[in-house]
């Protein structure tokens, strides 16, 4: 294929998960990039329901029609003690995957100046006028390029930034008995064996006769794809619940890390997502970080594209956040086996509305204090000084 037969594209988003359509659905929202021909390239099609994202939220928001649940209460639970949680103002929000990738690509598909392919991506190099994008069947360029692929190695080559797994297994169940209660979502109950371990069950109930009920651990190694589903046996068991149907499963791991994803931003292309460092290294919370990081990319994007003047390396800005997360990261990167113990005493006596809003990153300084302080001291003490020293 000769230079000629390269199609060049204004933007390029290599991998389409939730960062880049987010992104690319916000840029035609806000009607500033019509002029501007847009490339997404995945080898996956997003034709199936593959994942469940879940987030808080005080008010509606542009996803509104594709949440399939809400719920206004939650509970967390050890193995000592159980509280219910009101979470008005918030309500928690579920979202299938499938829904989420239909209704995007419902919208991309009335604008011609964007494109969707199929393809796996096999090369990216960037050069100093534009990008270079090959695939397994053709050769594209562009001047600025979104990638969202994320690379294992970058994080679990190095030493300095700990790396774990929020890995987990899930059933969609249907039971014979009503034993579920659909207004009331299971945030954390730590009530199972830890083995060493973080390790809690985590429970969306759809009706008194469904839900999903997942097996989750914050940790570095994964497991035994039976020992998840002889725990999620074992809940069940607990819970009274003897008959029911498997309707699906689902499973995934998801990188928890401060490693900085950014560096390897260049002056035209972006790393995004997972990719970038998007997901919410303390928790692996995803939807609400990747909403709040397309807008101000779009945002960014629209700057820049006014006044000639973009660079793909501007645009990460680090926050106190990203320390506080270290260093819990740390903390259970080091003692895996407290992991109950620290998000126990955020939940047993902690204001909910307060730890979701210090989670969204919207806290002052006297508001995260009042978070912190309610963890255990000596291992945040000892933490601090290893970062602050390493």
């Amino acid at each position: 294929m000769n230079s000629s037969q390269i199609k060049h594209f204004d933007y390029i988003f290599t991998g389409t998960g939730l960062s880049s359509l987010m992104t690319v659905y916000k840029m035609i929202l806000s009607g500033k990039f019509s002029d501007m021909s847009v490339l997404l390239i995945d080898q996956d099609s997003k034709k199936t329901n593959d994942r469940t994202w879940c987030f808080w939220e005080k008010e509606e928001s542009i996803w509104n029609s594709v949440i399939s649940k809400k719920w206004d209460f939650a509970s967390f639970s050890n193995e000592n003690f159980k509280r219910h949680l009101a979470l008005k103002p918030y309500q928690y929000n579920k979202i299938n995957g499938i829904d989420f990738y239909n209704f995007v690509f419902a919208t991309l598909s009335k604008h011609s100046n964007i494109t969707f392919l199929n393809e796996k991506v096999t090369d990216i190099n960037e050069l100093e006028t534009h990008v270079f994008v090959g695939t397994e069947e053709n050769r594209y360029t562009c001047n600025y390029l979104f990638n969202s692929i994320y690379t294992k190695a970058f994080a679990e080559s190095q030493t300095k930034y700990p790396i774990l797994q929020q890995h987990f297994v899930g059933w969609f169940l249907k039971t014979e008995k009503e034993v579920f209660n659909p207004d009331q979502v299971t945030f954390m109950d730590f009530s199972v064996k830890q083995k060493g371990n973080t390790r809690f069950m985590y429970v969306l109930p759809i009706s008194k006769t469904e839900a999903l009920v997942e097996y989750t651990l914050f940790s570095e190694k994964l497991l035994p794809k039976e020992e998840y589903e002889n725990e999620i046996g074992n809940y069940l068991e607990k819970l009274g619940i003897s008959q029911f149907q498997i309707i699906d499963k689902e499973h995934g791991s998801i990188p928890m890390t401060c490693y900085p994803f950014w560096e390897k931003n260049t002056k035209r292309v972006l790393n995004i997502g997972t990719a970038g460092g998007w997901t919410k290294a303390s928790t692996g919370y995803t939807f609400k970080n990747s909403d709040k990081k397309s807008a101000e990319l779009v945002e960014f994007l629209q700057k820049k594209k006014n006044n000639n003047s973009l660079n793909m390396k501007e645009f990460h800005k680090k926050s106190r956040f990203w320390f506080y997360d270290l260093l819990l990261l740390d903390i259970l990167y080091r003692h895996n086996e407290i992991g109950s113990s620290v998000f126990s005493s955020l939940f047993k006596k902690g204001n909910p509305q307060l730890i979701f809003r210090f989670l969204d990153e919207e806290t002052n300084i006297t508001e995260d204090l009042q978070v912190i302080l309610k963890c255990p001291k000596v291992p945040f003490i000892k933490a601090l000084f290893r970062v602050i020293f390493k």
